[in-house]
């Protein structure tokens, strides 16, 4: 039985994501969440296996509530279920540790698809999604490398750890220093970024 939880804000999707999923034989959804702050808060003590993520919530994001969970419930899979196309929301969600990208609208067979493929270990995308990363790849190939930020050598190597999901006291070991070291640089790295968050000095590095 593939146990599945619904975090959307709009109570007639949710409930109709609900009905097509408790209809269809080997899958149940007990709950659904209206915001980020539920799920986060509730979720860790059910048994889920996929969460189905809207990325528009009214307070914190579907893209939070990933990173947040994620730590939390690492057996968890995450699959989104939104309006947006655009290439930061697909990046960031990617990011945060979703594995599938579904855009509202798709036909109900294929988010039953998607919830199956994902419970199997793959990557459930809609064509357009798909189509974005490859041609975002593409493009990548043939840019040519060039650090133009201004950050230390370190900086970079801590920055690049950040980027990949690690936490302050993995980074501190990792790189034999103390997490409060590991704060200082997370400091100046804001500072030199001209950023106030993780989020926003990676995705300046990514780009």
């Amino acid at each position: 039985m593939i146990k599945v939880a619904i975090l959307e804000d709009l109570v007639e999707v949710a409930e109709s994501m609900q009905d097509i999923i408790n209809g269809e034989d080997g899958m149940e959804c007990k709950f659904k969440y209206a915001n980020a702050e539920d799920a986060m808060l509730f979720l860790p003590k059910q048994e889920i296996d996929v969460l189905i993520v809207d990325i528009g919530l009214p307070r914190a994001s579907g893209i939070e509530a990933i990173k947040h969970l994620s730590e939390l419930c690492p057996k968890l899979q995450f699959c989104m279920f939104t309006v947006y196309e655009d290439d930061d929301k697909i990046f960031n969600s990617l990011q945060a540790g979703a594995k599938g990208y579904i855009l509202k609208g798709a036909p109900n067979h294929k988010i039953i698809e998607a919830i199956k493929e994902l419970n199997q270990g793959g990557s459930p995308m809609s064509p357009s999604i798909a189509r974005r990363i490859i041609d975002t790849f593409s493009t990548l190939k043939t840019m040519p490398v060039v650090n133009s930020l201004p950050l230390s050598d370190r900086e970079l190597e801590l920055l690049t750890l950040l980027s990949k999901g690690l936490l302050y006291k993995e980074i501190a070991e990792k790189l034999g220093i103390t997490v409060g070291t590991v704060k200082q640089h997370i400091h100046n790295i804001y500072y030199k970024l001209q950023v106030t968050n993780k989020v926003e000095a990676i995705n300046k590095f990514l780009q």
